[in-house]
């Protein structure tokens, strides 16, 4: 019996989601068939594709090996799709982006706004989480990162400078111990990321500073941040969130600033999906008119 492209379709749920039900939700089809339609495809091949784990179904080296045709039949589908239905180049039906929280709370939501106003047929889904994201698994369909990747069939772009400084609020600065150099931060309480939880080294904003261990911690930017809004110690923020968080200044400018880029990372099988071309070139520069534009105003 030959693998029909539905069963392909279905395992190719099942190995990035490592769950029947999770795979049924998303297909929006009953886990008891997705188990039936793995089960065939594992008859056809005559190899198991998965084996069931602790923390769900794991991928057999035949089950790795068939995900790679797989994913290649997958974009030619949409390619086909793109070109047969007349809509290559529009902006429609959903694309998900994975991002840091940082991008994700204070530069995404109005960028994707105004493109999503422009196509009132676009679908844009915005995953905010500080970690890496697995394009492979297509947990998103473009990521914004913090470091370009150096592995994997990837497309990246340099998407934009960004800039980053000491702040506390300005409350904060009136009653508490008086900052005039770097040395001063040795009386204060300091913000900042939980240290076994960086996930990224251009996220190790408080060694570019010299500080030690932050007194109070978070893995999210946005939690640092209102940590440093509420009075709770002085912490090194983006530049583009200030605008957000009345009452938060920066302090020591000359004496410290960090420079980061963010990315945008595709796999290399959509560089042919037209729609992706043109939403990756608007969201792109629509990032970098909002990081000048929000950096102009600290």
């Amino acid at each position: 019996m030959e693998p029909q492209w539905d069963d392909l379709r279905i395992f190719l749920a099942v190995a990035r989601e490592e769950s029947l039900s999770a795979a049924g939700r998303r297909l929006k089809v009953d886990p008891a068939t997705v188990g039936r339609r793995v089960g065939r495809l594992e008859t056809a091949f005559g190899s198991p594709l998965f084996v069931k784990s602790p923390t769900g179904y794991a991928l057999t080296d035949s089950g790795q090996r068939l995900m790679q045709h797989a994913m290649r039949i997958e974009q030619t589908m949409q390619v086909a799709a793109e070109e047969l239905s007349g809509e290559a180049g529009q902006l429609s039906g959903q694309i998900r982006i994975g991002a840091p929280d940082g991008a994700a709370n204070y530069l995404l939501p109005q960028v994707c706004a105004e493109i999503a106003k422009e196509n009132p047929d676009l679908d844009v889904q915005i995953v905010a989480l500080p970690r890496v994201f697995s394009l492979s698994k297509r947990e998103a369909d473009m990521v914004v990162a913090v470091s370009p990747p150096t592995a994997g069939r990837l497309m990246v772009q340099k998407i934009t400078d960004y800039k980053l400084h000491l702040a506390a609020a300005r409350w904060y600065l009136r009653n508490a111990p008086p900052i005039n150099s770097l040395e001063d931060l040795k009386d204060h309480k300091i913000v900042g990321y939980i240290p076994d939880m960086i996930f990224d080294k251009e996220l190790d904003y408080l060694s570019a500073a010299g500080l030690e261990k932050p007194s109070l911690s978070s893995n999210s930017v946005s939690v640092q941040i209102n940590c440093v809004r509420i009075g709770a110690g002085v912490g090194i923020v983006h530049d583009f969130s200030i605008p957000f968080n009345r009452g938060v200044r920066k302090i020591l400018t000359e004496e410290f600033s960090l420079t980061r880029s963010f990315y945008l990372v595709r796999h290399e099988d959509d560089k042919r999906l037209e729609r992706l071309n043109r939403f990756s070139e608007a969201l792109c520069e629509g990032m970098r008119i909002a990081v000048q534009k929000l950096e102009a105003e600290t």
